[in-house]
């Protein structure tokens, strides 16, 4: 089985959730190898990065079969600590990592780091720059982009379609939204991803979105693949996701 979390966004209450739904899951489904694979975007927007980074590392430590993958948003942070300004050219209407709809600000004042009132931006930089563990930078860094497994390719944001996933450039694996949510046909394999938020997990077919907004208030709803079969993991267990019968063709984009 392989069980997967998708956008955490700081939120490690959250997690903790999604985490105690799949230990459930797991009393009442046994298997020798279990899998849990973190979509990416672990941080921002959310008030607890440094408690997700950290849980995760822990638990990886002590020999958990976790996966993690990095993230937009886990790329930005890095981008920041090795000495960005926060600006990338996949931001629209000239956004930086700081703005409130990024949430760059809530990361670092997870590490204690709070921009005083009349504190020049250089200096902020520099102390929140400080304040992040090395091994959190490190952890962030040896993130993977994609992992393929039992018919499946794990991926943050989506694949550029036609092309192999190991020709795959990572800024579209990080970033990719219209191409990718848009093409109809079947690819290489399923592919489940976050990035897009949805209301719930969604099966369409050629691909599964699992990112269920859980930095805009959603839940955190962890998804397992059992065989062909794939389930969202509620509160009360597993609900199975339909897979469309038939997939729109000539859609047009008004």
């Amino acid at each position: 089985m392989i069980y997967a979390i998708g956008d955490i966004h700081g939120h490690f209450g959250k997690l903790s959730i999604a985490h105690d739904r799949i230990q459930a899951d797991r009393a009442k489904n046994p298997s020798d190898k279990a899998t849990v694979i973190h979509i990416g975007d672990l941080c921002d927007r959310g008030p607890q990065t440094h408690e997700v980074i950290q849980f995760l590392i822990d638990g990886m430590a002590t020999g958990e079969d976790w996966l993690v993958l990095k993230g937009n948003h886990d790329q930005l942070f890095l981008d920041f600590l090795n000495g960005g300004d926060g600006t990338n050219e996949r931001l629209r209407n000239g956004l930086t990592w700081f703005h409130d709809v990024m949430g760059g600000r809530e990361t670092l004042a997870s590490y204690g780091v709070r921009k005083s009132l009349l504190e020049k931006d250089e200096k902020y930089r520099r102390r929140a720059r400080n304040a992040v563990p090395k091994a959190h930078i490190d952890f962030l860094e040896g993130l993977p982009v994609w992992y393929r497994a039992e018919g499946k390719v794990f991926v943050h944001a989506g694949i550029r379609p036609g092309f192999p996933l190991e020709a795959q450039d990572e800024e579209d694996l990080l970033w990719i939204r219209d191409e990718f949510l848009w093409h109809l046909d079947d690819h290489e394999a399923l592919v489940v991803h976050g990035h897009t938020p949805v209301d719930d997990p969604t099966h369409y077919g050629n691909r599964v979105n699992i990112d269920t907004g859980a930095g805009w208030g959603g839940d955190l709803v962890p998804v397992v693949f059992d065989g062909a079969d794939c389930y969202a993991l509620r509160a009360d267990g597993r609900d199975k996701l339909s897979v469309p019968k038939h997939r729109p063709k000539n859609v047009v984009r008004r």
